[in-house]
């Protein structure tokens, strides 16, 4: 059966999985979902139309589902979507989102999300991805899978974040980030694909070689954008890991950080 402090206030509309764990003085207020074995610490609000799936650990003073921070907003019935296995450390805010948008803010699986993370609305985070403490996502920020952002990264409302990249602590993002590569400094910079990364998730040698060459293509190589773009087209026919870089490419908006 569900583990309730006496202390925590859970609203009858809720649906809580039976051996959902809830912390003393927490509050889940409105259409809230939450899926099996996760744990809620103390002190967390979870409002508004939320969905969190299983196994999920949420620590303390958290703002879970509220309105979002848009002045456009005016109480549509959007949504907070958080998948499973997630980490979330304490005084982490995750919005939910806007008409204007898809109306959702998506996390993924397998997240870390540590403590003072803000996740705006209309964000759609992958699986996988660690937010060191203090990242902060404007609106309608993507990021993909197996993304790292240091501690006290910001993201500029719109802004891609590719997956398996590597961002150095305070870092400010304003154009997309090509996927694979790592980024730091101040102003930031492109300083090679994260190497080390994708060795620990198994991606072979020539795979990495291969992203080695696109990288040098795209950034080294004194081509216009639509050069280098041309000449990864052709290296994306030998190495399918290049292929998800001229995608990512085909649909930046805000142009690459280069």
């Amino acid at each position: 059966m569900s583990r309730i402090h006496p202390t925590a206030i859970v609203d009858a509309r809720a649906r809580l999985a039976g051996d959902v764990t809830v912390g003393p003085y927490t509050v889940i207020d409105g259409d809230v979902e939450i899926g099996a074995g996760t744990t809620i610490g103390a002190h967390n609000v979870i409002t508004g139309r939320t969905a969190i799936g299983r196994d999920n650990r949420i620590f303390h003073f958290c703002s879970i589902g509220e309105a979002n921070q848009d002045k456009k907003y005016g109480g549509e019935p959007t949504r907070l979507e958080v998948g499973d296995r997630n980490t979330i450390r304490e005084y982490c805010t995750l919005n939910r989102g806007t008409v204007q948008d898809a109306g959702v803010t998506r996390i993924g699986s397998d997240n870390w999300i540590m403590a003072y993370s803000h996740v705006a609305h209309d964000c759609q985070v992958g699986n996988q991805v660690v937010f060191a403490n203090g990242t902060t996502l404007g609106g309608h920020v993507h990021v993909g899978d197996y993304a790292t952002l240091g501690g006290y990264t910001g993201v500029h409302q719109f802004v891609r974040v590719g997956a398996h990249v590597m961002v150095g602590a305070g870092v400010i993002l304003v154009q997309d980030v090509v996927p694979f590569v790592t980024v730091g400094g101040v102003p930031p910079g492109a300083h090679g694909i994260n190497a080390e990364g994708l060795k620990r998730r198994g991606f072979p040698p020539e795979a990495i070689a291969a992203l080695r060459r696109a990288y040098k293509t795209l950034f080294k190589s004194g081509l216009t954008l639509a050069e280098a773009r041309s000449e990864l087209e052709r290296q994306a026919q030998e190495a399918p890991e290049v292929g998800i870089v001229v995608a990512f490419l085909a649909t930046s908006t805000r142009g690459i950080l280069r």
